[in-house]
């Protein structure tokens, strides 16, 4: 139990007590600064990360670094309201950003708001993680054994399920701390082997840093596109109060303290594998580079099979990290409103379903990634970019005309800009991939 529920008064029954000890974001409360860094790392650094360059070439050289930083800052800032506002109210903590919004704007309008939006990242992420992972292993099937019989993506997506059948059971977040720790690690390797394989490359001389189309709307669709890939590197928002849960508090030592220093470190990871990819893979490749910059390298061989394999390990991570918080919201649910007992079978059941349902999906739609862009758009951009920004309006209540007021007003608008436009490039790559599509080819 926290302390700071101690000092305050703890007004919670035996059974609730016992119901938030087994509960994957509120049972374990021990974690150090440094997890919230791997964490956050694991979260936010997706293989997203290697369709950078070509978000840059769809935007060109100054618009493209300059939604890439702005990106950057806003999300940080973001990120520094949530974890200020985990514990605003003393002796409580907001350990889910449901609860956040239930008291900015009430029980009712708080979870309609949060929850679907929420639920959008977190189980879209997870099934474009499986198509991620599922591919990354077909890609280095490919690049070890070229010669091998050709498998379908349908069969990779199975393998790789089966890793989160197993993991899919460690019970809360601290129990996988491990596997996120090797995800981050992973993840700054195939950043790192992006850009130090394009410098390798060397400069081209006949690169190109002319927009991709010659046609106008194409490069409207495409620089709406590039504004939902640079948004939707952005994404650990979704659950960062659920990893400053699980860091212990009282009221002489808040959670916010070892939380933000974690945050910090994270966005210095961030910053560390997404700037030099995006320049430098720009740079050497010009508008020529593919929407995965590992295919652009394909050489050396047995690198590019490396990478592939620290994004497998990653994804495998990222995964974990995204479907806890939804365990935890669908555990929630039936243990506190439909009044199941908690148990491991019910565990066993939530979490095996949950794992069949993302494989069944990303198997049926590989293309996921254009869906996502188009239905993302409108959770990505809210819960990262400017939904904390109003509920720090609407609980801080800073003074009109305020530089807080200003600076909360500006995200806004960024984020709701976002959210408009990069579901339309979301919605044309959908069309144009389910135009040639085949079910589990």
């Amino acid at each position: 139990m926290d302390q700071a529920a101690v000092a305050a008064g703890d007004a919670r029954t035996a059974e609730q007590k016992a119901i938030d000890e087994w509960l994957p974001v509120t049972s374990s409360r021990n974690a150090k600064w440094w997890y919230s860094t791997f964490h956050n790392v694991t979260a936010m650094v997706g293989a997203g990360v290697l369709s950078l360059p070509y978000a840059i070439s769809q935007l060109g050289w100054g618009f493209g670094i300059m939604v890439l930083f702005m990106s950057w800052v806003i999300t940080l800032y973001t990120l520094w309201q949530m974890v200020q506002m985990h514990e605003m109210v003393p002796g409580k903590r907001f350990d889910r950003y449901h609860e956040l919004g239930q008291h900015a704007f009430g029980e009712k309008l708080g979870l309609f708001i949060v929850v679907p939006q929420q639920l959008v990242v977190e189980v879209g992420t997870c099934i474009v993680y499986m198509v991620t992972g599922g591919k990354s292993l077909q890609k280095f099937q490919q690049s070890v054994c070229p010669d091998c019989k050709p498998l379908k993506t349908t069969y990779f997506i199975l393998i790789f399920s089966s890793v989160h059948f197993v993991l899919a059971h460690l019970p809360n977040f601290n129990s996988i701390s491990c596997v996120s720790f090797a995800a981050a690690v992973m993840s700054l390797s195939y950043s790192v082997i992006a850009w130090t394989a394009s410098l390798h490359r060397g400069y081209q001389e006949d690169v190109d840093y002319s927009f991709r189309s010659k046609i106008p709307s194409e490069r409207m669709f495409g620089m709406f596109t590039a504004l939902g890939d640079i948004a939707f590197a952005y994404a650990g928002h979704n659950v960062v109060l659920e990893i400053q849960a699980t860091i212990p508090s009282t009221p002489e030592k808040p959670s916010k303290g070892p939380m933000w220093l974690g945050c910090v470190v994270a966005y210095i990871i961030v910053a560390i594998c997404y700037f030099p990819v995006a320049i430098i893979g720009y740079y050497i490749f010009g508008n020529c580079v593919d929407d995965n910059i590992l295919i652009t390298l394909d050489h050396p061989r047995w690198l590019i099979a490396s990478a592939n394999m620290f994004v497998i390990i990653h994804v495998i991570g990222g995964y974990q990290i995204y479907s806890m918080a939804v365990y935890d919201m669908i555990e929630t649910y039936l243990v506190k409103s439909m009044n199941f007992k908690p148990s491991s079978s019910l565990r066993f059941t939530v979490r095996t379903s949950f794992v069949a349902a993302t494989t069944f999906i990303a198997i049926t739609f590989p293309f996921f990634g254009g869906l996502l862009g188009f239905f993302g758009g409108f959770a990505f951009a809210p819960t990262t970019f400017y939904l904390p920004c109003i509920i720090w309006l609407v609980v801080k209540k800073p003074k009109r005309g305020s530089l807080t007021w200003c600076m909360n007003w500006f995200c806004i608008v960024v984020g709701v800009t976002i959210m408009l436009l990069a579901p339309i490039g979301g919605l044309r790559t959908i069309i144009k991939s389910a135009g040639s599509y085949q079910f589990y080819s």
